[in-house]
């Protein structure tokens, strides 16, 4: 354990330093910076002897959390990588941008503020790969099998870097460009710049895995075509279809989804020529959405320089505080401030979209009214409509499942009453060798059960292609527990 009276000592809790918001919006990297060394140890240090650690069971990974806050403590960076390592491919992303579950497990946080997890997380995968402790682990042997990776997010590529380490030939195809599915195109700069990704995918070129990129499968190359090049094909394509508004007004121009924007802002930021592209620079721009994905759009409208950003939700605003009904150690919803929220911008909650406003097919502004509740339902209250200049309009209302992408015809995958995949407790879908993970057969969730299905489905996968596996498996889709041997 790390310091046995260090909860004792130091009571507060410090997160990293955030760089200034005029000098931070001037540009588009990091928003966070490195915590000094003396303050980062003394955080780890309040991690408690408290017996049964329920920050395991907060994390899907299962991430040893006690272990490597106990090893920065003792300046064990070296030995913190290698215990991070055994749960969790990727923790320079879920660093950046999971939101810590596990701290809300956190045995301190039933009567302190929670260690600060998350930030000693990623100080341990950031020193590693600055003393170059990140090295490629490749496989001792290689086996005859081929498995096909379709998505290069998060759980794509936990699933093909732990396939390739088993042995076996990995090929992740990828529509896009480039690598990294959401990571690249979807987060911005400011939440994690695109070398995090590029140095660990030099890791996993170096052990094996194949990258294949601007092939959209379904389309340039049919998922009948892969399963009979393929031993196995895995489908982690994600959630990416988002949820709509039809309301009047919807077909003007100024409405888009956020998504469209994100990628468009990231691919101008990496230097790409973007067609057609949407600039928030001196306009009136309104979110429709209080998640992540819409605080990424707020961020992003700050950096181009918009005159203004409203953002709406059309329920309440979260409490401060856990609810009754949400006790430790329960993941409570509350009310948070991400960094592009300090950067400017007003946040309305109980904001129902009644119509979006225009003049020769120009979008010029957004009706609401107050939300009231009837029968359970949302409502827009009668006799509260007012209009909101708008230039710009952000649909951030979350995504309702993957693209089918000729699955159903080709492969005959069926979907549930939520669009998801359906697979069994071993990740396999319908069709003999065909398996799905992450968003694709769970919905839209965080980037922490990304990867742990990612791990999960490659223990599976390499189970039914050998007969054993040697691959930890943290999670299954269903109570059916995955056999490790």
């Amino acid at each position: 354990m790390a310091d046995p009276r260090g909860f004792l000592k130091v009571r507060d809790r410090e997160t990293q330093p955030r760089r200034p918001v005029p000098v931070r919006i001037m540009d588009w990297k990091e928003v966070y910076e490195a915590q000094e060394k003396g303050v980062l140890k003394a955080q780890a240090g309040r991690c408690m002897d408290c017996g049964i650690p329920f920050c395991h069971q907060g994390c899907p990974l299962g991430n040893l959390i006690p272990e490597w806050n106990d090893l920065m403590w003792r300046d064990k960076g070296r030995e913190a990588i290698e215990r991070l390592h055994a749960t969790n491919n990727f923790p320079e992303f879920t660093g950046r941008l999971c939101p810590a579950p596990c701290e809300s497990s956190c045995v301190l946080g039933i009567n302190q503020p929670a260690v600060t997890i998350k930030q000693v997380e990623v100080s341990i995968i950031d020193q590693a790969f600055d003393e170059n402790w990140v090295t490629p682990h490749a496989p001792e042997r290689l086996t005859d099998k081929t498995i096909a990776v379709v998505g290069s997010g998060p759980a794509g590529l936990a699933v093909a870097q732990q396939l390739t380490r088993a042995g076996h030939t990995v090929a992740v195809y990828e529509r896009d460009d480039k690598i990294g599915g959401l990571l690249r195109y979807g987060i911005p700069d400011f939440k994690m710049e695109k070398a995090q990704i590029d140095r660990r995918l030099d890791q996993m070129r170096a052990e094996g895995t194949r990258f294949r990129t601007g092939v959209e499968v379904g389309r340039d190359i049919s998922w009948e075509q892969l399963r009979r090049r393929y031993d196995a094909v895995v489908v982690a394509t994600g959630a990416t279809v988002p949820r709509d508004l039809p309301i009047p007004g919807r077909e003007l121009n100024g409405v888009h989804f956020a998504m469209e924007y994100l990628v468009q802002a990231n691919r101008a930021v990496a230097g790409e020529r973007v067609k057609n592209s949407i600039s928030a620079e001196g306009k009136h721009v309104v979110i429709l959405g209080g998640g992540d994905t819409g605080a990424d759009c707020l961020g992003t409208a700050h950096r181009q320089q918009a005159a203004s950003v409203t953002t709406l939700a059309i329920g309440k605003q979260p409490p401060a505080e856990r609810a009754a009904h949400q006790p430790w150690p329960t993941y409570p919803t509350l009310f948070e401030t991400a960094s592009a929220h300090e950067e400017g911008g007003e946040r309305t909650y109980l904001a129902s979209t009644v119509e979006f406003v225009g003049e020769n097919g120009q979008l010029t502004g957004v009706r609401i009214a107050e939300t009231e509740f009837v029968d359970g339902r949302r409502v827009p209250k009668a006799g509260t409509e007012r209009v909101i200049p708008a230039d710009l309009v952000f649909l951030s209302l979350g995504f309702t499942g993957p693209e089918p992408a000729g699955l159903a015809e080709q492969v005959h995958t069926e979907f549930d009453e939520r669009s998801n995949v359906v697979r069994d407790g071993y990740y396999m879908t319908k069709t003999p060798g065909v398996f799905a993970a992450g968003d694709a057969g769970r919905g839209q969730s965080l980037i922490v059960w990304a990867i742990a299905e990612g791990r999960a489905c490659a223990a599976a996968v390499d189970q039914w292609l050998t007969g054993s596996t040697r691959l930890p498996a943290p999670v299954a889709p269903s109570d059916r527990a995955i056999s490790v041997l």
